[in-house]
């Protein structure tokens, strides 16, 4: 099944313990984009670049048979660039610098070709926006909404709104208890699904994320990275494994599900491995199920 990615597409400059990179391509839907190609049959992007983007880049999402129909090109400015610093502990940063450029004015506009994807992808960008591009598409199957603190407290009644038309929320810990007011996880997933998802999960960086759906809690772990050079975009990573593997499968099971979060936490430990999507260029099947089996392996409890 095809699968529409609509987000950012952005250059970072990123700073960690282990080293620093000026520029290097980044963006919630370069990441969920990359990461899903691995799995769906077709993934239509959209979002909007400036003047200043690299013919490379283009190239790379064509390598990875990326739709770019959707892919506004605004020669007015130049493409969003965020910078940020990460300290010893990978998920703590501080924001140096943000230009919004072209990305300040993106209304995005979905192809007629792209209408009629059953799975959606609406990567973290303001809660309007993505109402919007809902009202572009033909009853979709599913969709999948990321968000972040500064919508949240920012937009809370334009979220709440787009809530109300998601049946997955990917949120982390911190934004699932901000958007509860709850500082309990398990209570708060159960208020922030009678505010419209159906599904629920909540990523809690290297210790795993919890998957609520249905009447059950799957618990899944991390996977234990020796080195990790740049956690930019991982969230993002694990977005598009997910959905990625359910799109390719077109299975909404709650068995199937539980494999996307695993797929999804599989392509999130390679994208941490180098400096932006670096890591997510190149990647064999083999290396993606053999890290499939090896998560399932960290997993397993013995009988007693």
């Amino acid at each position: 099944m095809s699968l529409l990615v609509v987000g950012s597409v952005a250059y970072d400059g990123i700073e960690t313990p282990f080293g620093k990179k000026d520029r290097i391509l980044g963006g919630s839907a370069t990441y969920i984009s990359l990461t899903a190609s691995y799995f769906a049959k077709q993934v239509n992007l959209v979002g909007v670049v400036g003047k200043d983007f690299d013919k490379r880049d283009i190239e790379l999402f064509r390598s990875r048979g990326i739709n770019l129909k959707g892919l506004q090109h605004d020669e007015s400015g130049d493409t969003f660039f965020w910078k940020g610093k990460y300290h010893y502990d990978l998920n703590n940063r501080d924001t140096l610098d943000t230009q919004l450029n072209v990305f300040e004015n993106f209304d995005p506009v979905i192809p007629e070709e792209y209408r009629d994807n059953k799975y959606i992808a609406l990567g973290n960008i303001e809660p309007g926006l993505q109402e919007s591009v809902l009202e572009q598409v033909d009853n979709p199957g599913f969709v999948v909404l990321d968000t972040m603190n500064f919508w949240i407290s920012g937009a809370p009644e334009a979220l709440k709104k787009t809530l109300q038309r998601v049946d997955l929320l990917v949120i982390n810990d911190s934004e699932a208890r901000e958007l509860a007011e709850e500082p309990n996880l398990i209570r708060a997933a159960g208020m922030i699904r009678k505010m419209g998802p159906e599904s629920l999960i909540i990523k809690k960086g290297e210790h795993g994320a919890l998957l609520f759906t249905g009447d059950e809690i799957f618990s899944a772990p991390a996977f234990p990275i020796v080195d990790i050079f740049d956690p930019t975009g991982a969230g993002d990573s694990f977005m598009g494994g997910l959905l990625g593997w359910i799109s390719y499968t077109d299975d909404l099971s709650p068995d199937n599900l539980r494999k996307g979060v695993v797929f999804g936490s599989v392509m999130a430990s390679f994208c941490v491995e180098k400096f932006g999507p670096e890591r997510l260029k190149n990647l064999t099947e083999k290396e993606i199920y053999d890290r499939y089996r090896e998560f399932r392996r960290l997993s397993e409890i013995p009988e007693v």
